[in-house]
């Protein structure tokens, strides 16, 4: 039988990013476009119906929103985003589906377990950080061949202020602590994003100039900070989650 798709949520409004972020999550993860569905939230609505078992794994990609801003604050586009992924994510942790959320996406889990998400951690600036590998990351699959640190690229405006009850903390950062976790044995997420490079970055340090992420005039010196970041061993984590929940 062939392998099932995976099922790639796509969150960003913005066309340039959005689909370079796909090809970027296809790379990383060694999948082909014929092996992966592809949705993008800011245009198309979840059937309610969506059946989850037709899938080995749901990945969640990064976007412009944040779930702690007030409602009053979100445009119509980001609060109907938010809303579609948010519906799914109890059944996506009920079932234990595979999932992989990339930055956004820690805060999509993060939120729907109950732990508080915040703006306290935009102090961490654009651009590259070391994770390291906490004790309870030893055995785990999707860090199979990833070493005791690493590098990793990120931009964020909100991030967890603690661990969600009952999840385990895989990576920890110096200035934002939680960069990856995972709750139960299938659904992991990370602040930190496992697509991308420094062109990756480029592009969106572009699009997203007016954004909120940074100082506009700040862009020239943050794209050239990640322009030759190696991010190989982060790329690892996509790779190795594709692999491991590939289905029939």
């Amino acid at each position: 039988m062939p392998m099932k798709p995976f099922l790639i949520l796509q969150l960003r409004p913005e066309c340039e990013a959005a689909d370079e972020e796909f090809q970027a999550l296809l790379r990383r993860a060694a999948l082909s476009a014929d092996k992966v569905e592809r949705v993008r939230l800011d245009r198309v609505n979840l059937p309610q119906a969506l059946d989850l078992r037709a899938y080995s794994g749901v990945i969640v990609g990064g976007g412009p929103g944040c779930v702690s801003d007030p409602p009053e604050i979100k445009t119509p586009v980001e609060a109907r985003i938010e809303d579609q992924v948010l519906r799914l994510m109890p059944r996506i942790v009920d079932t234990g589906t595979p999932f992989l959320g990339c930055c956004y996406g820690i805060g999509i889990l993060g939120a729907h377990l109950g732990a508080p998400v915040s703006k306290d951690y935009h102090g961490e600036p654009i651009g590259p950080i070391t994770c390291t590998r906490r004790p309870e990351s030893a055995d785990d699959p999707l860090l199979e061949g990833v070493p005791q640190q690493f590098t990793a690229l990120v931009g964020h405006k909100e991030a967890l202020d603690a661990l969600p009850q009952g999840a385990t903390h895989l990576l920890e950062g110096d200035r934002c602590p939680i960069q990856m976790l995972r709750y139960g044995d299938r659904i992991y997420a990370t602040q930190f994003h496992p697509e991308a490079d420094g062109a990756s970055f480029a592009l969106r340090i572009r699009v997203y100039r007016a954004k909120g992420y940074f100082h506009p005039d700040e862009a020239d010196s943050l794209t050239a900070r990640c322009a030759d970041v190696h991010t190989d061993m982060s790329g690892r984590i996509l790779a190795n989650f594709a692999r491991h929940f590939a289905r029939d």
